[in-house]
């Protein structure tokens, strides 16, 4: 399993290296939509351009609720198929909505990561729809039906996804969807910026993107296995199903039990 310092290291060792994501080979729509697309495109970029910091990814976001006609969006940074922290947001719903990947351990944007391409759910509510059960019953309850998850890379490598939640089903057209790949590709260049503002050997800014996110979730797995007496994986999950079962926020859970507010029983 890499650690953040060594993927870290292959971000700044090659940050020269931007890749962007294209359609597929079979998609006939995303050229001509990239074209029709670009007004939108600049209308982001002259907004981002003047931007600098943590906000810029919150802006990303704000932007495309604004641009894309979606309710919710946000950004979520990903490493070994972890949602290790939730870059940006346009508001405490989206982010809810993505620190539930975390929590249940799974969702379109993790996936998008892990295969380097776009995932689209149309509607949760769909019975034909079976990826991502639990994720979908979660966004359910918070009537969500659609979601679009837009990869991005670094280095070559992908790093994060652009998220965009919809209340209605998630049937995007192609100008919107070349649009919502020009934005990702936007937070994978912001998060080289980020990256590249720290490029020396003691730098903290790798370690600032995803630990105030996820440290106490941390702490108190190792609180957990001490315990009760568990491996880390189990703790964890102890933690992220008592999360879901209280429809409470795996963060949430963990600062309880951190600060001794909470106790989890053994089985």
């Amino acid at each position: 399993m890499e650690t953040y310092g060594q993927a870290r290291f292959g971000v700044l060792a090659q940050r020269q290296s931007v890749c962007t994501v294209r359609p597929g080979n079979g998609d006939t729509h995303a050229p001509a939509a990239a074209t029709s697309s670009v007004n939108l495109v600049e209308r982001l970029l002259a907004v981002l351009g003047v931007l600098r910091g943590t906000g810029t990814a919150d802006q990303i976001c704000h932007a495309c609720v604004g641009m894309l006609d979606v309710p919710a969006a946000a950004i979520s940074l990903v490493c070994d198929g972890v949602n290790v922290a939730t870059l940006g947001a346009s508001g405490d719903d989206a982010r809810t909505f993505d620190e539930a990947q975390f929590t249940v351990g799974e969702g379109p944007g993790l996936d998008a990561v892990a295969h380097g391409s776009p995932m689209v759910v149309e509607d949760f509510a769909d019975q034909r729809e079976h990826r991502w059960p639990i994720y979908g019953q979660v966004l359910l309850t918070h009537h969500v039906r659609g979601v679009v998850a837009m990869p991005f890379a670094v280095a070559g490598r992908y790093f994060g996804a652009l998220e965009l939640f919809s209340t209605a089903p998630a049937r995007m057209s192609g100008e919107r969807l070349a649009a919502a790949m020009a934005a990702a590709n936007q937070a994978g260049l912001y998060l080289l910026d980020l990256l590249d503002e720290d490029d020396n050997a003691d730098g903290t800014a790798w370690v600032e993107l995803h630990t105030p996110a996820r440290a106490e979730v941390a702490q108190a797995t190792g609180m957990v296995m001490a315990q009760l007496n568990l491996r880390p994986d189990d703790a964890l999950v102890r933690l992220r199903a008592h999360a879901y079962a209280t429809g409470a926020a795996t963060a949430d859970v963990a600062r309880a039990v951190v600060e001794r507010r909470l106790h989890l029983e053994p089985h």
